[in-house]
């Protein structure tokens, strides 16, 4: 039998590693501590069409919503056609204006005298204002969309007439800057300002300026720009930095369709690093559409496990149109706000100026370390599966020293993102790789009596699943300290290699369970290695039931690996949404189905079949499907939105869940077992 000694140098570079990485780790987790303000926000023209819904003052609306806990209020750039409806200004066609002159329904002698003299043009658009300070925030932003030569001001009497070449109906739709009295109205209500900025075409910095001038006196605390571009890009991007620090404020960045990243805004990151990481926070809204169909407690939950899960720290809540069962749409909304307020609380947020993290890199000593101990790892794992390396001890030392100068002096020297990423990738793969090949030599090193009794057996393998399982969490600690920063907690860099480490861990394992195990039960010598085993496995004769099965198994493994990482290549079925659903209000975090419904419960059965000396392919098979579970557990970590602190009790649920669960399964197929031999002696 192969004997592979585990070198103490390269255990004890691991260790130091993991120390350093739980630092980091515990680093991080009083950073994400500090962030935990929820900012409760809905649109300021929300709350008016609320209003308008009910036939209630505004400020009737606006008092019951601050009392139900939302504290902010997004005010969005003007349109026309809210000017039209407000009737601070109104906008007509020259071709209107010419036709009621035709008509003689033109009346006013300065307006007729305008249409006489050739200064009404039917393709311009014309603008009378009815609001002084409306008119002249008005004006000022047409010159600055348009530009002089597309804009021109008459005079007709003693007013001002401002006429606009542009399409009328695209006209009714831009954006015409942030209204000065909207921005009073919602202080003056209580609330603090999330102001929605677009940008301006060719923008400089005196437009970028201008708009931030009409939030003096205005409490302001988040920006949030509107539309595929933040205002000032491109070139005028460090006056809007300039601004924003100088008032202190807060950006916020919508959160991609996907919910991953962001969504794409140009000179979104260059204003995040200017105005410093420490002043981003995550914003996200539950579309329009699919609220329709939440009910309240439903759209609740979803606050509550979206702020948990990925540090949203500012929530756009949108207004319920139709009212709930014996309620009325006011009842309905202010039930919905205030419900979602409580939950935050009950679990542990404060509801306010939204939470953002402290800048955070850890020092470059500990991540190092993180590094080298990644190296030794690797070099384990190779150590455990090239026989001829194992034997010499002075190759190994050398080959680790030298991967371990390599990964830790770009480190030491302030760089390394590459390394970094490498290193959380070998992280998430070689650390489960490594706990089921312990597990393995532990196996053959102790074997089950044959006839050793079922309880001890579920026994010995729900312990056996503890340690493999908190080995395994030894790579998980090493990837957040690999890539632990305040850049990869807001998603702005994100861990790519999720989809491989649900499938490289059951390489890594198989190679070496087949140096270690010939999985033909001595129709094959073992001696042969893995070539050798692999070699058989091609020549061995196919037929057609055995290939359906390969083709089955294939195809779970592509639905896996389709399902896993930041999005989903696969839709989820109704059945298991409803068992997550379930599961989010049974726990805390809820366990992952790939390990509590799958690779667990394949673990205790792989123990069980280990003792009773089944044929060696079926625990091959067994030992594979254990190890989704183990890299399922790493592979949480590499989400780093979520708080450290859940996914530990994520994995630390599955390991519960999924043990009980495989003991069941052992318990059932050791009964149907008996059943069996019953009837042959019968």
């Amino acid at each position: 039998m192969k004997k592979f000694h585990y070198h103490p140098v390269l255990l004890a570079a691991i260790f130091i590693g993991l120390i350093a990485s739980l630092v980091i780790g515990m680093q991080r987790h009083a950073v994400e501590e500090e962030s935990r303000t929820v900012e409760l926000a809905i649109d300021y023209e929300g709350l008016l069409e609320l209003a308008a819904r009910e036939g209630l003052s505004a400020d009737e609306v606006f008092a019951r919503a601050k009392d139900a806990g939302i504290t902010s209020l997004a005010v969005y750039e003007t349109t026309f056609k809210k000017f039209n409806v407000n009737g601070k200004a109104v906008a007509l066609t020259g071709a209107d204006i010419l036709a009621r002159y035709h008509a003689g329904m033109l009346t006013n002698p300065l307006w007729r005298a305008m249409v006489e003299d050739g200064k009404i043009v039917g393709t311009e658009i014309y603008i009378v204002g009815h609001d002084a300070a409306a008119f002249a925030e008005l004006k000022d932003d047409l010159f600055r969309r348009f530009g002089a030569q597309r804009v021109t001001v008459h005079t007709v009497g003693s007013d001002e007439v401002i006429a606009v070449k542009d399409y009328y109906e695209a006209f009714e739709k831009r954006n015409i800057g942030l209204p000065s009295d909207e921005l009073r109205a919602v202080n003056a209500a209580g609330f603090d300002v999330i102001a929605r900025p677009s940008n301006y075409h060719t923008a400089t910095s005196d437009d970028v300026r201008a708009v931030f001038a009409r939030l003096d006196g205005i409490r302001v605390l988040d920006i949030v720009f509107s539309g595929t571009e933040t205002l000032g890009a491109p070139k005028a991007l460090q006056t809007t930095i300039d601004e924003m620090r100088a008032r202190n404020l807060t950006l916020g960045l919508i959160e991609g369709v996907t919910q991953l990243q962001f969504y794409n805004q140009q000179g979104m990151e260059e204003i995040a690093k200017g105005v410093g990481y420490d002043h981003v926070a995550r914003l996200y809204s539950i579309p329009k559409d699919e609220l329709t169909k939440l009910k309240i407690d439903a759209a609740v939950e979803r606050w509550v496990t979206t702020d948990e899960e990925r540090n949203i720290r500012i929530n756009l809540l949108r207004i319920y149109e139709d009212p709930a069962p014996n309620m009325s749409l006011l009842e309905t909304n202010m039930k919905y706000f205030s419900d979602t307020s409580a939950a935050l609380r009950a679990h542990g947020f404060k509801i306010g100026k939204a939470g953002t993290f402290a800048a955070y890199e850890p020092p470059r000593i500990l991540r190092a370390l993180v590094i080298m101990g990644v190296a030794a790892a690797g070099v384990l794992y190779l150590s455990l599966v090239v026989p001829a390396l194992n034997r010499r001890r002075r190759a190994v030392l050398l080959f680790f020293a030298i991967a371990a100068l390599i990964g830790m002096m770009p480190i030491l020297l302030g760089a390394g993102s590459k390394i970094r990423i490498l290193a959380a990738l070998a992280s998430a793969n070689l650390f489960p790789a490594l706990a089921m090949v312990g597990l393995l030599d532990l196996l053959r090193g102790r074997r089950f009596q044959k006839d050793a009794p079922v309880w001890r057996i579920i026994v010995a393998g729900l312990i056996l699943l503890s340690i493999t399982s908190a080995l395994s969490m030894i790579g998980a600690s090493y990837l957040s300290g690999a890539l632990a920063d305040t850049r990869y907690f807001l998603e702005f860099d994100i861990f790519r290699g999720i989809k491989l480490t649900f499938v490289l861990p059951m390489i890594l394992v198989a190679v070496a369970f087949m140096q270690r195990f010939d999985i033909f039960d001595g129709r094959f010598d073992a001696s042969a290695g893995v070539m050798g085993q692999v070699r058989e496995i091609l020549d061995t004769p196919v037929r057609v039931g055995s290939l359906l099965g390969a083709l089955v198994l294939l195809g779970a493994l592509v639905v896996l690996v389709l399902r896993s990482g930041h999005t989903s290549g696969m839709p989820v079925p109704g059945v298991e949404l409803k068992l997550r659903a379930f599961l989010e209000q049974l726990f805390y975090a809820r366990p992952r189905t790939k390990e509590f419904l799958i690779g667990h419960p394949a673990f205790l059965l792989g123990i069980y079949a280990a003792a009773r000396r089944w044929k060696t392919m079926v625990v091959f098979g067994l030992v594979l499907v254990a190890t989704i579970a183990q890299g399922s557990m790493v592979e949480t970590f590499a989400h780093m939105r979520t708080p450290i602190e859940m996914s530990l009790v994520r994995g630390i649920g599955g390991v519960l869940l999924g043990g009980a669960i495989g003991a069941m399964l052992v318990l059932l197929v050791a009964a149907w077992n008996r059943l069996l031999e019953k009837v042959k002696v019968a």
